[in-house]
């Protein structure tokens, strides 16, 4: 296998995957309620960001009703949520943390699921959004991905309106689902508010769960290895996945760095990222090292900067950075922008975490290439391998940034007709030509200024 896994997280690489990429809010959640509604056993749910504006696709109602409706049924409903600190009280206003007013919202619903939450190392962030459905059955289902719950992702591809997410989650069946039902558990058995009455909710939530004993039946072809970023002394029971190994999760854990850093550095032909911000060093330097080999290299970024230099006038330093890559030949930054209702294009900001190498491997999850989800948060990925998989994968984004079907193209003739659209598209921008080919454009010497609104 060209591109390596990484050998020093909490689980193996697993085989017989079926992993089906769900690209934006709209789609992907419409899928995960069709699962919940014929869920026959439980739903648990990790979730950072959930507004009380949120509405489920299709007229379902907001994600408590979806879930309370499931519960109603007898189906054994358990959220994870964060809880900031006083370090991160400024995402509170974004967060369901258990304050008096989302207590008395529960008390009003009569809602029948349980809750634990859950605090991260100060400073840092419980940012995993997982979905798991019938843990433990023959026929579990997981759903992993950076997809909030907020109105701004509950949009629809191709993105025409304003204020949009472009965001991506993967469902996944077979072996590996193990690894998310492993992960749940230990996190709900040392959710850190779980032994006070204010940081628990609903009949049973006081009772600890079994960690998984069995590895689900082959489904698919792909192979999967679930990554994680976890701060050390976060949680302390390391015992071993199923047909895993112990491992000292006590420790700390940070197979997403790993993994980055390996698939980067192995790559032959082409990396595509999407990712909100790539800052940290040595992600950087892996990067310079694959251009300097030739590697056609796409990262696509949002085009507002991050909610902590929307002050700034000029570009945020991580963009910099990057821009700094404009020597070579086989480079772009991206960005993307839809139409408004005015004809005018609106800015998409990009919140998705995944990449594509070589047409073959790919890695998709909650983790940002900045310091926090590399180095403290608590985050999720599922990395798998299987050309065919991979390279649906990355025509259906193309497909979408550039409205161009790229089925009949390889990896990096695909990636240079996305820098070709992009920079034409950014002439048009320039011009104040607003009818592009799909939504791709380069990003030059400097960002509009971003929303208001916080992003996680």
């Amino acid at each position: 296998m060209a591109i390596p896994f990484v050998q020093s997280g909490s689980y193996p690489t697993r085989s017989g995957n079926l992993v089906r990429p769900l690209i934006d809010g709209e789609p992907a959640f419409r899928r995960i309620c069709e699962v919940i509604e014929t869920a026959r056993r439980s739903i648990w749910v990790t979730v950072t960001f959930m507004w009380q504006a949120c509405e489920m696709p299709d007229g379902r109602g907001t994600p408590f009703d979806v879930l309370d409706r499931a519960a109603a049924r007898g189906i054994d409903v358990r959220i994870i949520f964060w809880r900031p600190d006083e370090e991160t009280a400024w995402l509170r206003q974004n967060a369901f943390w258990g304050s008096a007013t989302h207590i008395d919202l529960l008390c009003r619903r009569r809602s029948g699921v349980k809750i634990r939450w859950d605090r991260a190392k100060p400073g840092f962030c419980q940012h995993q959004k997982s979905w798991l459905v019938d843990a433990g059955a023959a026929d579990e289902t997981a759903f992993v991905g950076g997809i909030n719950l907020n109105p701004h992702s509950m949009v629809a591809p191709g993105h025409a309106g304003e204020g949009h997410n472009h965001d991506v989650y993967l469902e996944l069946a077979g072996p590996s689902v193990v690894d998310v039902h492993h992960n749940f558990v230990q996190r709900w058995n040392e959710a850190s508010e779980r032994l006070s009455e204010q940081g628990r909710w609903g009949a049973g939530c006081e009772v600890n769960l079994q960690f998984p004993n069995r590895v689900p039946a082959k489904r698919g072809a792909v192979v999967v290895q679930i990554q994680r970023t976890m701060h050390s002394g976060r949680y302390v029971d390391g015992r071993a996945t199923p047909e895993g190994a112990p491992y000292d999760i006590a420790s700390g854990e940070r197979s997403n760095f790993e993994q980055y850093c390996a698939a980067i550095l192995a790559a032959r032909r082409s990396i595509y990222i999407e990712n909100q911000q790539i800052d940290v060093p040595e992600i950087v330097d892996c990067l310079h090292r694959a251009l300097t080999r030739g590697v056609e290299v796409v990262l696509l970024v949002p085009s507002d900067p991050e909610v902590a230099v929307q002050a700034q006038r000029e570009l945020p330093a991580f963009l910099k950075s990057l821009v700094k890559f404009g020597i070579f030949a086989n480079f772009i930054l991206a960005g993307v922008a839809g139409v408004g209702a005015d004809g005018n294009r609106k800015s998409v900001y990009v919140h998705s975490k995944l990449m594509l190498v070589d047409d073959e491997w790919a890695t998709v999850g909650s983790c940002n290439l900045h310091r926090f989800s590399l180095f403290g948060n608590g985050e999720m990925n599922v990395a798998f391998s299987d050309p065919r998989t991979v390279r649906a994968f990355r025509c259906e984004l193309l497909q979408e940034h550039l409205d161009k079907d790229t089925s009949g193209m390889d990896d990096r003739s695909a990636l240079c007709l996305f820098r070709e659209i992009a920079r034409q598209n950014r002439r048009k921008l320039e011009a104040g030509d607003h009818t592009w080919q799909g939504l791709a454009f380069e990003l030059a010497t400097g960002c509009n200024q971003g929303r208001e609104a916080a992003q996680g």
